[in-house]
């Protein structure tokens, strides 16, 4: 039986506090690349007017950020399952598999996009149906771009309702960064979030091996229980 959603932020809570500042860290980095892109960006653009420029700088600076992204949610994976993480790890693999996890992001934005050129709400449905893309691109590098959307499809199947509950049960938190200029969403809500979704991204494969919506071969788990996948974790009960 999969955790509920207390027991999986619990257990992130808990997990979190082991190892806070690697998760702060993590997050640190992130937040200051995306706001120095968007200075830079400003600057090139509105300041000095160099359009061409902005776009040769902005379009490589967010196709590492894309990258960092996928790697930081495997650097919370391993905070959620107690493995030791790190800012250094982020970075030290931002060139394995780049061109592979890049185009697994643009091809879940590309889809995202679409979706929400329809209407709102398969917008967000699709949105959630897609949330575990990034996990599986950093967690399975055997997986292929394509393929890892339509193993997020598959996971999140019947349970989209739940995540979206997940999601929606972190608003506070996001208000409380909102009015502190995202300090606390740097020292604390972004890392307790993000080591919750991982938390809730390693009970839903479990869960999908478990009942067979997904294969241990699909996510290059081999038989023996070893290989780029941790292994199923058994019930949680």
């Amino acid at each position: 039986m999969m955790k509920t959603r207390q027991e999986i932020k619990a257990d992130a809570k808990a997990a979190m506090s082991q190892q806070r500042g690697a998760a702060i860290f993590i997050m640190l980095a992130l937040v200051a690349i995306m706001v120095a892109i968007m200075i830079v960006d400003f600057i090139l653009e509105q300041a000095l007017g160099l359009v061409l420029i902005s776009w040769l700088v902005y379009i490589p600076a967010m196709c590492i950020l894309y990258v960092l992204i996928v790697n930081s949610t495997l650097e919370f994976v391993k905070i959620y399952t107690n493995q030791e993480a790190s800012v250094n790890s982020m970075f030290a693999n931002l060139n394995v598999n780049f061109l592979r996890k890049l185009g697994g992001m643009w091809w879940m934005s590309l889809w995202i996009m679409l979706w929400w050129m329809l209407f709102v709400i398969p917008g967000i449905i699709k949105l959630i149906s897609y949330s575990l893309t990034y996990y599986i691109l950093a967690d399975c590098p055997d997986v292929t771009a394509r393929q890892a959307l339509k193993l997020s499809m598959r996971m999140t199947h019947g349970h989209k309702g739940a995540i979206f509950v997940f999601m929606l049960s972190f608003f506070g938190w996001f208000l409380l960064s909102s009015l502190t200029l995202g300090i606390a969403y740097v020292v604390h809500v972004g890392p307790y979030y993000e080591t919750s979704f991982a938390g809730l991204y390693v009970e839903l494969r479990d869960e999908a091996l478990r009942n067979g919506t997904v294969s241990a071969e699909e996510l290059g788990i081999t038989a023996s229980g070893t290989g780029t996948a941790p292994a199923p974790m058994g019930n949680f009960n």
